[in-house]
């Protein structure tokens, strides 16, 4: 299960615990999930061990906070708001979201930190600019008193050319920002601004020249304080292209302000081999887990599916006898023994919907929403209203959430008004998706980011759509009443609706549109995963 035009690739690399074997398994040998709702992956295989991915589909940049006997995580949600969805657990393993701790579209978010000082939970936020007004290149931050909200409105702290803010803490209790580069800045006491220019603090190990990487591309930096050392934890070789780029890195200091030394086992994580089950693994926070033990979460492209984009991964972290930090687990494909103690619960969100509660922001999100995008919706009679806008999916935004699945389909009844139309879209962003919607004279089919044909509609303004994914193959059904189907004039293969062919970082997802003057009325979502 390779993926198409990617033969094996082998080259040289760290020798740290837990390092890849030369060639993996192929996808046949491998283990596969427990599924729980709907049929979806989850990580806890129910035997005391579990099962990578730790959070299925698009959650990148992973953030994690231990606060107490409970860990809450965040990750990047680029241009999908509301955003920063905060998941909570108490096991490390099973993960329920919360809440989503950013209204304000102000930009693409790029690897957000979450951290606690003094009893105040903050977020620091890069963003890169896009159209949207007000949305630019810089980093913020908000704050809360309950990680359950609410948050505060976004503060500007002024650093346009930065991403990746890791919240530190000095020997003398000064606040401090380490930023891509490997840069830093002083935060204020409250953490609200910031105190001088960024400035250079580290000049990170590099890779022999002949790996196969994206860039250098030193980002990501978290500190950790452990028995009298700073350890900052760092990515480089690119977040995309080659899957063998991506890597971890470590150094340590006996104080804030170095000077640092490089681990002597770097890089302590990285695919060396398309073969592996995960691609492109780096982006590392370490937390202690519930029973004392040390564990890293970080991200990578699951094997053949960029699609999902980067996913949540877990590994165990020893301390070697010099105090040095070392990555077990291997390259994930197996399962680990679940980290001891703790408090196991429910995992994930039901992500079928009859529009009777509000999940928005917590699985639905806006695709890079315009000020006022919300009004456009509406809840009523286990019904979800939503008000067209633009004339394609390409000049409107749609509703998406992510999908944890390889192999999946969704459904919908879906009602227009007369001049508009509505429909269901796997959706990367405005010039990549495809779909079909309608009116309620003809079908209009999608692909690409453009619409590329139509054809007429028999069963007037109320119909049934569902669309099927079954591994990168798109099938698209119709139906007038929900229980007779048949099948569409199109199908798809969508394996390269990804960030390496379009850029930006995302997934493809799910998601329902509406164009035109009038509402579409969506009832009785439903979603499910197959084995």
């Amino acid at each position: 299960m390779k993926s198409a035009g990617l033969g094996t690739l082998l080259l040289g690399a760290g020798t740290s615990a837990g390092a890849a074997p030369a060639a993996a398994p192929g996808c046949a040998a491998w283990p596969q999930w427990q599924h729980g709702q709907e049929g979806q992956r989850k990580a806890d295989l129910g035997n005391g061990a579990f099962l990578n991915p730790l959070v299925a589909g698009d959650h990148p940049d992973p953030s994690i906070l231990k606060d107490g006997d409970d860990y809450y995580m965040t990750f990047s949600t680029f241009d999908a708001y509301p955003g920063l969805v905060i998941w909570h657990s108490q096991d490390l393993v099973n993960w329920r979201p919360l809440v989503a701790a950013l209204q304000k579209n102000i930009g693409s978010v790029w690897a957000p930190e979450l951290c606690k000082h003094k009893g105040r939970y903050y977020l620091y936020i890069p963003t890169k600019k896009t159209a949207i007004p007000g949305s630019k290149t810089t980093s913020w931050v908000i704050w809360a008193d309950d990680i359950r909200g609410p948050w505060s409105d976004p503060i500007d702290l002024n650093l346009p050319r930065h991403i990746d803010p890791g919240h530190a803490v000095g020997e003398d209790g000064s606040r401090w920002l380490f930023l891509s580069g490997v840069d830093r800045v002083r935060l204020a006491d409250d953490g609200l601004s910031t105190i001088g220019a960024p400035e250079r603090v580290y000049e990170p190990w590099r890779y022999p020249d002949d790996w196969e990487v994206e860039a250098f591309s030193p980002e990501g930096p978290k500190v950790l304080r452990r028995d009298g050392w700073y350890y900052l934890i760092l990515a480089v070789g690119g977040t995309s292209g080659p899957p063998t780029g991506h890597m971890v890195i470590a150094s340590r200091s006996r104080s804030i302000n170095g000077p640092w030394e490089h681990h002597p086992r770097n890089p302590l994580v990285r695919t060396t081999s398309v073969d592996e089950r995960w691609w492109s693994r780096g982006h590392a926070t370490l937390v202690q887990g519930p029973a004392g033990d040390w564990w890293s979460v970080y991200h990578g492209y699951e094997n053949g599916y960029w699609t999902l984009g980067r996913q949540t991964l877990l590994a165990p972290v020893t301390w070697t006898l010099d105090g040095w930090p070392e990555f077990g687990g291997g390259d994930l494909s197996r399962p680990i023994p679940k980290p001891k103690g703790g408090k196991p619960g429910p995992h994930g969100m039901a992500l079928s919907d009859d529009f009777s509660t509000d999940k928005y922001g917590v699985q639905w999100s806006f695709f890079s929403p315009a000020p006022g995008e919300t009004a456009r919706m509406a809840r009523k009679d286990r019904t979800l209203h939503l008000k067209g806008e633009g004339s394609e999916p390409s000049d409107s935004s749609p509703l998406v959430f992510v999908a944890p699945d390889q192999d999946y389909e969704f459904e919908c009844e879906i009602e227009v008004d007369p001049n508009t139309r509505g429909g269901l879209l796997l959706f990367y962003d405005h010039k990549l998706y495809c779909g079909l919607g309608f009116d309620a004279k003809e079908f209009t089919m999608h692909r690409y980011g453009t619409e590329h044909g139509k054809f007429a509609n028999p069963h007037g303004a109320k119909v049934h759509l569902r669309i099927r994914n079954r591994k990168h193959v798109v099938s698209i059904h119709i139906s007038g009443d929900g229980k007779d189907w048949r099948r569409g004039p199109r199908g798809y293969e969508v394996s390269g609706y990804h960030h390496n062919v379009r850029g930006g970082f995302m997934s493809l997802k799910p998601a329902l549109y509406a164009v035109g003057a009038g509402e579409v009325r969506f009832r009785r979502f439903q979603y499910r995963a197959f084995g």
